[in-house]
């Protein structure tokens, strides 16, 4: 879940991680449609594919590259949102360390093919992040979650949000939470210390344009940038570059909070507005000054990840030539500065590097 108010029709949840209202956080598991399915983890450049479902109807397997396309962003942003709590300021929270879906939790048009997932009225674990308190304590994939602190976990088309408002008290006192779940039949108790990491929600938006937009508290990828990407390593440069954006107040120093926030919101319906996305939206163009300052923050983000940043530059030179700024809704057409960019990114890179070298702290 990623906003204390989630409509039942809304795109599959992003990563949750707007505690005190929400209650999971991101998840570093890839999944394959099965939501009992064994976990697994990767490191972060690592490529998880999926073997097609032959007998998959065009419907099911259009909601399964869906929750691919969600566990991928979740995979590959995990490390670094709870890398750089430090650098995230006043933007980190204490997080269960877990997602959890129910059928409700993707378009209301999947709601019978989510059942036929195996997913129901109640909430369920999807994924678990690798070093969290939740993997500590045991949580696994496929858990159903039946208490919350003493109190029936709520279900059905609510639950999510239901859920936060249970948790929102809990988060703050920062002790371990108790979980009551299903699992193979069997219930359990299980304590669950608070994972403390930056808060903001990672959306895949709706859209072929290939852009990114960040307002502050989320960062959305669209589906076109998504399918740009070549590698993982390549969409964690981009998650990266969006929190540094949200970290540094970008958005409020532009004055366009509420501009972006609409191009977001309009981005997670399932059948979004396209006149929105046309040109800039509406958008300021990035100064150089403040695109320079994200990509210097981003490579210390990507590096205390575990992220390498020998290819940031090659990158962003790629998708500059192959979305030009005359690509009106396209990444550049916001941030034009692409020379200005690539050399303060291979100052910074050399910058960072030395730090690696020599083991002292990766900070700006």
């Amino acid at each position: 879940m990623s906003a204390p108010y989630l409509p039942a029709w809304q795109k599959i949840r992003s990563i949750a991680v707007l505690a005190p209202l929400a209650v999971l956080a991101a998840c570093a598991t890839q999944e394959t449609g099965s939501p009992v399915a064994p976990a697994t983890t990767s490191s972060p450049a690592a490529v998880v594919a999926q073997a097609p479902k032959s007998a998959d109807t065009p419907q099911k397997k259009e909601l399964r590259d869906l929750i691919a396309q969600q566990d991928r962003l979740y995979r590959v942003a995990a490390p670094l949102l709870t890398s750089n709590a430090q650098l995230c300021r006043g933007n980190a929270r204490n997080l269960l360390g877990f997602t959890a879906k129910n059928r409700y939790s993707f378009p209301i048009e999947y709601a019978d093919t989510a059942r036929s997932l195996g997913y129901d009225d109640r909430l369920q674990v999807t994924g678990v992040l690798p070093g969290s308190g939740a993997e500590q304590a045991g949580i696994q994939r496929g858990d159903l979650l039946v208490m919350l602190a003493g109190k029936p976990m709520p279900q059905g088309t609510d639950a999510e949000r239901q859920a936060a408002v249970l948790l929102s008290p809990l988060v703050v006192k920062k002790a371990p939470i108790s979980l009551g779940v299903q699992r193979n039949g069997q219930q359990l108790t299980i304590n669950v210390p608070l994972t403390f990491a930056c808060a903001f929600s990672i959306e895949l938006g709706n859209a072929d344009n290939v852009n990114t937009y960040a307002d502050g508290r989320r960062v959305l990828i669209t589906r076109g940038m998504l399918k740009f990407t070549q590698t993982d390593e390549e969409l964690a440069y981009l998650i990266a570059k969006d929190m540094a954006h949200n970290i540094l107040g970008h958005a409020i120093r532009q004055r366009m909070v509420s501009t972006i926030a609409e191009v977001i919101d309009n981005l997670l319906l399932p059948h979004p507005d396209p006149t929105t996305t046309a040109g800039t939206a509406g958008i300021r163009v990035y100064p150089q000054d403040l695109d320079a300052a994200a990509d210097t923050l981003s490579l210390y983000l990507l590096a205390r990840a575990g992220y390498s940043i020998d290819n940031v530059p090659a990158f962003w030179k790629r998708l500059s030539d192959q979305y030009p700024a005359s690509v009106a809704n396209g990444y550049t057409a916001l941030h034009p500065s692409t020379a200005y960019r690539l050399s303060m990114i291979d100052k910074v890179t050399q910058i960072v590097k030395a730090k690696q070298q020599s083991d002292k702290p990766l900070m700006p």
